[in-house]
C-alpha cells in the first residue's frame, strides 16, 4: 500500500508520516518532498520543478509498491492531475490522505499558489487545533 500525504508546506505532512511509520508501519519506506529534493539537486519550485519532484517521488513509490513494500510519502504534490493519474495507475493500493490547516505557519513562503486540495477518494485530516499524537489518531481511525 501506498500512503501519500499531500497538503501545503508546513500542515503537518512529514510529522505525520513519522509517526505513522514509528507507531504503525515500522517496515514502510519513507519518501518525504525534501529528502528528494535534496538527493536529487532539485531546488526549483517553479511548476517544472515541482512536477519533476513528484514525478520522482510516484516513480520511487511505484517501484517500491512493485517490490511488495509499503510506502509513506509526504509531500506537497500541488497539481491535482498528476496525483490523480497516479492514483488511477495504483487503484485500490493507495490513500491520498490531505492534510491542512487553517493557521499560519513557518515556510509559508514555499507555498504552492496552484496548490488544488483532493476532490474525492481521500482522507481528510485537519491538524489545526490537533497535536500530532491526535491528527495521528484521526488518520489511523480513517485507514
Amino acid at each position: 500500500m501506498i500512503y501519500w500525504l499531500t497538503g501545503q508546506p508546513s500542515h503537518g505532512k512529514t510529522i505525520l508520516a513519522d509517526l505513522l511509520k514509528k507507531k504503525f508501519l515500522q517496515e514502510a519506506y519513507r519518501i518525504d518532498g525534501d529528502d528528494i529534493r535534496e538527493l536529487f539537486l532539485n531546488k526549483d519550485y517553479s511548476i517544472k520543478g515541482r512536477v519533476t519532484n513528484v514525478d520522482i517521488a510516484q516513480k520511487i513509490a511505484h517501484y517500491l509498491h512493485n517490490q511488495g513494500k509499503d510506502v509513506i510519502v509526504s509531500l506537497v504534490a500541488p497539481y491535482i492531475d498528476q496525483r490523480e493519474e497516479f492514483k488511477t495507475l495504483l487503484g485500490d493500493n493507495i490513500k491520498e490522505i490531505y492534510i491542512h490547516t487553517s493557521e499560519l505557519r513557518e515556510r509559508q513562503h514555499f507555498k504552492a499558489e496552484a496548490y488544488i486540495a483532493p476532490r474525492e477518494n481521500f482522507i481528510n485530516i485537519d491538524t489545526t487545533d490537533s497535536s500530532p499524537e491526535e491528527s495521528l489518531d484521526k488518520l489511523i481511525s480513517q485507514l
